[in-house]
């Protein structure tokens, strides 16, 4: 069973940051229309925004760093992801887009599944470790195979949250 999960270090001992912790079931959003990469984020970034942290400042950050360069790991994923001024914790949401979208990758494939990453600015080590386990997650074939199958957000949130088999 393939699952996120990222440990870290935080002032009291070592902690473990779990996917369920950071994305919440409104976060996931499938058949996603978006005709571009820039469209991608707008999207990613309305969905991590609220009361207590703009899209704007969302969309500012991954576009930032992905200017730096491409989020785009191959094989049709993407992990936009940035850091943001006054956000206070680690937030995701997972698209999966009805078409491809160019997002640069290494493998010049289009992508369909995307996940976006926001955490505190402060954040160095936990963003690290939240990234790899992502990208970790994001390599099992079956877990792709299964999120681009799934019918429903649920269960698309279920997948990701509680693992494949």
């Amino acid at each position: 069973m393939a699952r996120a999960e990222a440990s870290h270090s935080s002032g009291d001992g070592a902690a473990s940051l779990a996917l369920g912790e950071i994305l919440d079931p409104g976060r996931v959003a499938l058949d996603v229309a978006a005709a571009s990469k820039k469209r991608t984020l707008e999207t990613v970034a309305d969905l991590l925004a609220d009361d207590d942290l703009s899209r704007d400042a969302i969309f500012d950050a991954l576009l930032g760093r992905e200017r730096l360069g491409s989020t785009g790991l191959g094989q049709g994923v993407a992990l936009p992801h940035g850091r943001v001024p006054g956000n206070d914790r680690t937030r995701g949401a997972f698209l999966r887009l009805d078409g491809g979208v160019d997002f640069d990758a290494q493998d010049q494939q289009p992508v369909d599944l995307v996940f976006g990453l926001v955490v505190p600015e402060a954040s160095t080590e936990t963003h690290l470790q939240t990234l790899a386990a992502m990208a970790r997650l994001f390599s099992d074939e079956a877990v792709c195979q299964q999120l681009r199958q799934a019918e429903t957000a649920s269960e698309a949130h279920r997948l990701l949250v509680g693992g494949v088999d």
